[in-house]
């Protein structure tokens, strides 16, 4: 009996199907057994946002003595069901990385070389910044009017940052008497 490639093929893809549609019985309770023990030991397990855009995916940080150990999709999310894009997960790189920034570059006033400073030192000094820039640029009044506005500061939105986050630094903003607000998704 001669089988033409045609037919081998017919006869293949036939077998393939009914293999497919056949139900094996098999017991999946000890491969789902071994499945949860390679989960991450110890490790505490805390929902979080994916940072990068604004459709908000679900994820789950897995931490172990404050140091992030794992991050995956949470499939409990409404928005993202588990699943991330290539940004989101990649997210363990933007917290564990050696080449992340730990200090900043300051160059003083009137300064030819740069310094290096701890990051912390350079958010207190944005936030010391920002502080005497209000109070020295907050108008009270005007025309016997008050106002209380602070002109000497613009504040720029992005669309890395999900719509609570732009509601809070557009709340943050107003209190501090800022007028000059935008965001990156007008401009």
């Amino acid at each position: 009996m001669t089988v033409s490639r045609r037919d081998f093929l017919k006869l293949s893809g036939t077998a393939a199907a009914t293999a497919g549609l056949t139900v094996i019985d098999y017991d999946l309770e000890p491969a789902k057994a071994y499945a949860q023990t390679l989960r991450i030991k110890n490790a505490k397990e805390t929902a979080s946002i994916c940072p990068y855009c604004a459709v908000g995916c679900g994820q789950i940080v897995h931490t172990i003595d404050g140091k992030v150990v794992n991050i995956e999709g949470d499939p409990d999310h409404p928005i993202s069901l588990g699943t991330l894009c290539p940004k989101g997960s990649a997210t363990y790189q933007l917290i564990v990385n050696e080449r992340r920034l730990s200090k900043v570059k300051y160059k003083a006033a009137n300064s030819d070389k740069w310094e290096e400073k701890p990051l912390d030192w350079a958010m207190d000094r944005i936030a010391d910044l920002y502080k005497k820039t209000r109070d020295a640029a907050f108008v009270e009044k005007e025309d016997n009017i008050t106002i209380n506005q602070c002109r000497g500061i613009a504040s720029m939105g992005s669309a890395m940052i999900t719509n609570e986050e732009a509601y809070l630094l557009c709340k943050l903003n107003r209190a501090l008497g800022v007028i000059y607000l935008e965001h990156q998704a007008r401009v």
